[in-house]
Formats: C-alpha cells, structure tokens, sequence
C-alpha cells in the first residue's frame, strides 16, 4: 500500500476506486478573506496557512467495500462508512465552486439522523456522487441477494403454515355433523 494511505487499512481484496482531498480552488474564498486581513489585521496569514494545513491533512477514499474520510493535522480522525450501509448520496455547489468546479459530497447512512459524512472541496463532485452511487447499489445488490432469499423463503414458510392451519381449520369447521340432521325439516 503506498505511503500515502498509511492512515488506511483496507481488506485483502478491497479495491480504491476513487482518492481524493479537498481541492486547492475550495480554499479561494479562504483566501479573499485572508488577505485583506494580513493587510489589516495581521491575522489572515493564520486563516490561510490553518486552511491550507487542514486541506493537507484531509483525505477521502472510495473503495468497492467502503468510504473512508481522514481528517486532522497534529492528531488524526478516521472515518469509515460500509458501502451497504449508504441509503442517500447528493452533492451541493456553491457559486464559487460552479465558478471552479468543486463541492461537497454528502453521505447519509440507514439508521443515521441526517448526513453522516461529507467529503468537502472535492473537484468533479457531481461525478465523484454518482461514482459512489454506483458503488453503493453493487455493495447493496451483492449483500442483499442472500439476505433478501432468507427472507423470502422465512416469508414463504410462515405463509405455507398460516395456510395450513387455516386448511385444518376449515376442514375441521365444515364436515356435516349427522347427528342433529333432521332429514325431514331440512328437506
């Protein structure tokens, strides 16, 4: 595995599909702020260089199996949602990023409350959604298929003795009872 995915441990024949980081155009509106305030403040070369290091140290990976997001300059946060676990993928744009090309990637997971992580600053991230789209309907397909036959045929087991029972019930409820017969007054 190369060195730059140290921070990354992926299973034997777990496939990078996608790499990335947020892109250099993301940090422009950084940089329009920052400026002005090292002429003013002194302080804009800190917002520049603390954004700059954050978008150093930020990396995503897209794999067959999963989406992994690391994070952090003096200590390191990984990130890591299984592909069949995904129920939403979508993508936003600002003004400047339609301008330069980049936006977020957001990833919402079943069980989740609302967006679990989101992939910031990626150029392309309407291409990167539907990459991970595709992704997650093959993880999705290949994990459901013996999950949905199990429980298909529990479905259809369950169904076999309702109507069994429902059998035994009808045949017990509609055998003519003889003895209270009166041939005469029932015709």
């Amino acid at each position: 595995m190369p060195s730059e995915h140290d921070w990354l441990t992926l299973d034997d024949d777990e496939e990078v599909v996608w790499r990335g980081q947020p892109s250099t155009e993301s940090l422009y509106g950084t940089y329009l702020v920052g400026v002005p305030m090292i002429l003013l403040l002194g302080l804009g070369l800190v917002v520049i260089a603390s954004a700059r290091l954050r978008q150093q140290n930020t990396d995503y990976v897209i794999t067959d199996k999963g989406v992994y997001k690391k994070t952090g300059i003096f200590s390191r946060a990984v990130t890591e949602i299984d592909l069949d676990k995904v129920q939403n993928t979508s993508f936003s744009v600002g003004a400047v990023g339609r301008y330069f090309d980049y936006g977020n990637v957001m990833i919402s997971t079943a069980g989740g409350s609302g967006v679990e992580m989101t992939l910031r600053g990626v150029a392309d991230p309407q291409t990167v959604q539907k990459q991970l789209s595709r992704g997650v309907k093959r993880a999705q397909s290949e994990s459901g298929d013996e999950t949905d036959d199990e429980a298909k045929s529990d479905v259809l087991d369950e169904i076999l003795t309702e109507l069994q029972a429902i059998r035994q019930s009808l045949d017990a409820g509609n055998r003519p009872d003889n003895s209270n017969r009166h041939p005469e007054r029932d015709g």
